[in-house]
């Protein structure tokens, strides 16, 4: 099998999508997990105030980032890491959109990223009642992750990913693409 990405996933201080405070990132290579990368940071100004309901739901708190890295200082460090694989996100316009509006909060240009959303491809790989990430982690057998931890959800969405690949007889992702009536879109759009 030669399934290649990296799965992503963003936490965020507030409702504002620019304002990440941690990424998790999976890199699967040939259908299995190969590397990960996790960080915390201190999001990019204006946004780098912490919301109740979003410390609630991630538990990030302001003195968790307080002495650690800025947006500025992590991206490029993600963007190493991404390289030239296709990102998938579980709901990849939000995760999306928190890398191009941190991005942009920092001037910084991204590079022509493309994505795919494990949950879309999700809708028409199983019959679930729900295709929220946990639900549907469980649903493959993924069932004891740190839900809304960035590192481990984005290990979800790439334990998702290789399961719907086996399950579309899916040899590569345009393979995954195709049996799911998706298309690689462009983060930069």
């Amino acid at each position: 099998m030669s399934l290649n990405f990296v799965a992503i996933d963003f936490e965020t201080a507030n409702a504002s999508p620019a304002s990440p405070c941690a990424v998790g990132l999976v890199r699967v290579r040939n259908g299995r997990i190969d590397d990960s990368l996790a960080l915390t940071f201190m999001p990019p100004p204006p946004n780098d105030w912490f919301n109740e309901f979003n410390i609630k739901i991630h538990g990030i708190r302001p003195s968790d980032v307080a002495d650690g890295p800025y947006w500025h200082e992590v991206l490029p460090l993600m963007l190493e890491f991404i390289g030239d694989d296709v990102l998938i996100a579980h709901n990849a316009q939000f995760d999306m959109g928190v890398l191009r509006e941190a991005a942009a909060a920092v001037e910084v240009e991204l590079p022509d990223l493309q994505y795919l959303c494990s949950l879309l491809m999700s809708r028409k790989t199983y019959n679930l009642e729900s295709y929220r990430l946990n639900a549907v982690a469980y649903a493959v057998g993924h069932e004891e992750f740190d839900h809304h931890d960035a590192l481990a959800d984005a290990d979800a969405c790439a334990r998702i990913v290789i399961h719907m690949a086996g399950r579309n007889d899916a040899e590569d992702l345009a393979g995954l693409a195709t049996a799911t009536k998706q298309v690689l879109k462009s983060v930069n759009k």
